[in-house]
């Protein structure tokens, strides 16, 4: 169906449809990622009773994510850029945009690369020993090897959800986590087999015995992910060089290295970029400093501190994730309105967005009020029943403290994909690196010396601070209404005149004339004799 038939259709369908069309496919998206970083940690805790195992995991996971964040967060304006040519109706100019990332990705790779060797000594830094230090060491290593099939992955994917087609992503996605999962069972746990009541364990273990791989613990779950994440980025390149791609978008015309996407991918990424590379550095702060250090303060061990802090934050995960795909979806569907000219649509889209995210996440803060001590209970693996019980009562004080910043963060993500549409970036930016380090490093260390006593509670509500903070001041930027002033895309003149034209002559039918909303990929039939005078 073409493109300005099916708006047509969805706009006709309602608003809550139109965002919905384009929302729904984005956070099944993002709730496969979550699912699957679930199910890894549940898999990695079934190695042993040893808690080292996930707390292995989640700090050399963290640390690959802290070193690509720079180019995943800047790279993310590719779906600014394709929307609002798509929404001017000139989405063939979108695909050199896509080929700006998949270089970008591959550059930051070969960047990464020489590091490899010198991960363990990053960790050594931070205090680690053992083998706590030699299994994140590996696990880090084995993640940053891999690391081009992620980035291509989700720079590929900004430009389909830029383009309103977040199904092929959607099916990457799902398709790559399946992949990623089943090679997980089969790589943690080997010819050895997982423990029992392991689903499909038997299944496992002959598919281990057959290829002859032996038990490889975590260092498994890291090639399992670097291994679907390959699939992940086969399926959207397979697609995005195809004969029908090239012959609607121009996407393999469009191969031959531009500075001018490049430049524009950085001139308004940048902020996205430094403000992911600061949260994530806050957050990795909070999760490998501050939480064990609380743990010392308050006389108890740090590593169950750190390991009930890591099992609530995979609750945390299954919260936002679905609403960073919301944001995705907001980001585009805005775009492309302001990219039609059409800023009070794309306000009113905004702001449904916003209310969905709100539902949804206040939704989870009422779960984790009343389920709070069986969903920690639940990442308390083989440890004896002292540890369980004292791992269960920390993560479940963390899970009040994250109750309570549930609906604020929805306004967060939300507002911040609202104003990256529009290409409002350096804001959000600049007020998200101030307020993480405000609240998340400089008021954790505060708690931390001045109420020892509420444990790892402490630095989690200096988190709080942090998201009840961002989420009012970005919903405040966007009722400001600064973004209404920005033009990120030229209107192409010569386009908008014979458009005009034909409007005026009445050889568009069905669409209103000086519309701005029927600007969405507007399909032109032949002019007529007066209207080819005008022109």
């Amino acid at each position: 169906m073409p493109s300005s038939q099916a708006t047509s259709q969805t706009k006709a369908r309602g608003p809550l449809w139109e965002l919905l069309v384009v929302a729904a496919p984005v956070v099944m998206t993002m709730a496969s990622y979550t699912i699957m970083q679930f199910v890894d940690a549940l898999m990695v805790t079934r190695i042993g009773p040893d808690e080292v195992y996930l707390a292995a995991q989640s700090n050399g996971g963290i640390t690959m994510w802290l070193t690509i964040a720079a180019v995943l967060g800047g790279a993310t304006v590719i779906n600014t850029f394709v929307s609002q040519h798509l929404g001017a109706g000139r989405p063939e100019r979108g695909a050199s945009y896509a080929w700006a990332g998949v270089y970008l990705a591959a550059v930051w790779a070969l960047v990464m690369a020489p590091a490899i060797p010198f991960l363990g000594s990053v960790f050594e830094l931070a205090g680690h020993e053992g083998r706590l230090l030699e299994i994140e060491t590996e696990y880090a290593q084995i993640l940053f090897g891999g690391a081009f099939f992620v980035l291509a992955s989700r720079n590929l994917a900004h430009y389909f959800y830029g383009l309103h087609r977040p199904m092929v992503v959607m099916i990457a996605a799902f398709s790559g986590n399946l992949v990623n999962m089943v090679a997980n069972a089969v790589l943690i746990f080997g010819i050895d087999g997982a423990p029992q009541g392991f689903p499909l364990r038997e299944l496992w273990m002959s598919i281990a015995e057959g290829l002859g791989i032996e038990a490889m613990g975590v260092a498994g779950a890291a090639w399992g992910t670097v291994i679907g994440s390959a699939v992940e980025l086969a399926i959207p390149v397979a697609l995005f060089i195809s004969p029908g791609m090239e012959r609607r978008y121009k996407t393999r015309s469009s191969w031959r290295i531009s500075m001018r996407p490049v430049k524009d991918i950085v001139r308004v990424g940048w902020p996205g970029g430094l403000m992911l590379v600061s949260e994530l550095t806050c957050w990795s702060y909070l999760m490998v400093v501050l939480l064990p250090l609380a743990g010392k303060a308050a006389g108890e061990d740090p590593v169950i501190h750190n390991a009930a802090g890591w099992a609530a934050l995979r609750y945390m995960h299954l919260s936002f994730m679905p609403v960073i795909g919301l944001q995705t979806a907001v980001t585009a569907v805005v775009g492309r309105y302001l990219g039609a000219r059409d800023k009070d649509t794309a306000s009113a889209r905004a702001w449904l967005g916003l209310k969905i995210g709100m539902v949804y996440m206040g939704v989870c803060a009422v779960a984790f009020v009343l389920l709070r001590y069986p969903m920690i209970a639940l990442f308390a693996g083989e440890r004896t029943p002292e540890e369980a019980s004292e791992m269960i009562r920390i993560g479940a004080s963390v899970m009040i403290a994250a109750a309570v910043f549930q609906v604020f963060d929805a306004m967060a993500i939300v507002m911040q994909g609202a104003l990256r549409g529009a290409g409002d970036t350096v804001y959000p930016g600049v007020v998200t690196v101030i307020t993480s380090w405000v609240f998340i490093v400089a008021g954790g260390h505060l708690l931390i010396e001045f109420a020892p006593g509420l444990g790892s509670v402490g630095p989690w509500i200096g988190g709080a601070a942090y998201i009840i903070s961002l989420g009012m001041l970005m919903t405040l930027r966007w009722m400001g209404g600064k973004w209404r002033e920005i033009e990120l895309v030229e209107e192409d003149a010569a386009a908008s005149e014979c458009l005009g034209a034909a409007e005026e002559a009445g050889t568009l039918p069905g669409l209103a004339p000086a519309s701005p909303a029927t600007r969405l990929e507007p399909k032109m039939r032949p002019l007529d004799a007066e209207a080819s005078k005008k022109l």
